[in-house]
Parts: C-alpha cells; sequence; structure tokens
C-alpha cells in the first residue's frame, strides 16, 4: 500500500483518499458501459477517507480496481460500448471523468465472495450475484453469495480539506499542557517543524477550487 500511495504521489504529496463501491451498482442484464454511462456526472463509488467530498470530480493520479464484472457484447450506442475489453471500458471512463489525470485500471474477474460469515446487510434488490433488480422480487431472496466491487486510491484535491484541518486543530493546541507528550523524546522545535511540514503537504493538494479556503488561510495569518 506504501509503494502504490508513493507511485501516485508527486510534486510533494504523500497521502492518498480512498474510495470504494461495495457492491459496485450493476443493474442485472446491463453490460458495465451501461452503468458507466449513468454516471457520466459522477463516479459510481464513495468516498472512505475522512474528507468532505468536492461537487467537482478532479484528482492528480489514481490507481482503480473493479472485479466481478465481465463486457457484454451488445450494439455500440455509446463509445463505451465500442471497446473490445472490461479494461479498455474502464480506462476510456476514467480518462473521460479526469482528464489530465495519471489513472491505473486493473479488472479481476473474479467477484467477492459473500458467504458466512460474510454480514448479510445488503438490500432485497440485490441478486445472489449482487446485482441490483429494478424491483424487490416476489420470492424470498436468497442470500447474496458474491458482489462486484470497484476500489480507488487518489491523490486528489479532497485530501487538502483534510490535512489543512489537521494543521488547524494542532496548531491551536497549548503545548504546555502535554509536557508527558515532549517528556517522550518530541522536542518543541521538532512539533513546530512538523507543524509547518503538515501545512506545507496540505497545500500541495491545493487547486482553484479551494479559494474560499485560500482566503481563510490569508486571513488567519
Amino acid at each position: 500500500m506504501v509503494h502504490l500511495a508513493d507511485t501516485l504521489n508527486f510534486s510533494g504529496r504523500k497521502v492518498v483518499a480512498a474510495w470504494a463501491s461495495v457492491p459496485f451498482p450493476a443493474l442485472h442484464g446491463y453490460s458495465l458501459p451501461d452503468t458507466l454511462c449513468a454516471y457520466q456526472q459522477d463516479v459510481p463509488w464513495k468516498l472512505l477517507s475522512s474528507c468532505r467530498e468536492q461537487k467537482v470530480s478532479c484528482c492528480f493520479a489514481q490507481s482503480v480496481v473493479l472485479r466481478g464484472i465481465c463486457k457484454e457484447r451488445k450494439q455500440p450506442p455509446s463509445p463505451l460500448h465500442t471497446c473490445e475489453s472490461t479494461e479498455e471500458i474502464l480506462q476510456r471512463y476514467l480518462h473521460a471523468l479526469f482528464p489530465g489525470a495519471f489513472s491505473t485500471s486493473h479488472v479481476l474477474q473474479q467477484p467477492c465472495p459473500t458467504l458466512p460469515p460474510y454480514p448479510q446487510f445488503f438490500s432485497p434488490l440485490l441478486t445472489r450475484q449482487g446485482f441490483l433488480l429494478d424491483k424487490p422480487p416476489s420470492y424470498s431472496s436468497a442470500a447474496v453469495e458474491s458482489i462486484p466491487v470497484l476500489a480507488a486510491l487518489q491523490s486528489s484535491p479532497v485530501l487538502h480539506r483534510l490535512l489543512y484541518s489537521l494543521y488547524k486543530d494542532l496548531q491551536k493546541m497549548n503545548t504546555r499542557r502535554w509536557a508527558s507528550f515532549f517528556s517522550a523524546g518530541v522536542e518543541q522545535d521538532d512539533f513546530q517543524e512538523a507543524l509547518q511540514e503538515l501545512r506545507t503537504l496540505s497545500q500541495c493538494y491545493q487547486t482553484g477550487f479551494e479559494a474560499d479556503e485560500s482566503e481563510d488561510e490569508a486571513d488567519s495569518d
């Protein structure tokens, strides 16, 4: 994980954010291009890291893994449907949604197993293979045995607010009240240096979308 994060970061960045879709929202009987075409303005996964999501999709680099979805042969109504493989579909989608970002993608045919002791907290709209139904089945649905999953690690501007908030919280600490902390071998100068490094790191993730935060930073200085 550390090596992967290092691969995705450059220009002084060191942190990545985690995203996932468990299960991946694929409708029963629909192909991967059909599903991705429904998410042209947004991504079909949710942020797992403790950052506040941005309305604008943007990232510097990312690694995306999709498992349990195969490409179905259908009449091509969109450019995604003309792709020859699942890998090509996912890669073209990422390039369209995140233009200019360094994106790597991997596709695994085997879905994620959800047999016991995996908790059965799934919606009744899920089939046994983890695909979504248009409406609940008339019969009692069986336990979900597997699900398609999409996961991503991103070097993304959403980390700017997280890191800068951490810097502000630490800056407010009255270190004189934490004698035991410094008695463990941490020097006051080292603490202040680490604090400034954290602020510098947060600025590495800043883009034009954080203009309001930049003004707040300047005012606080």
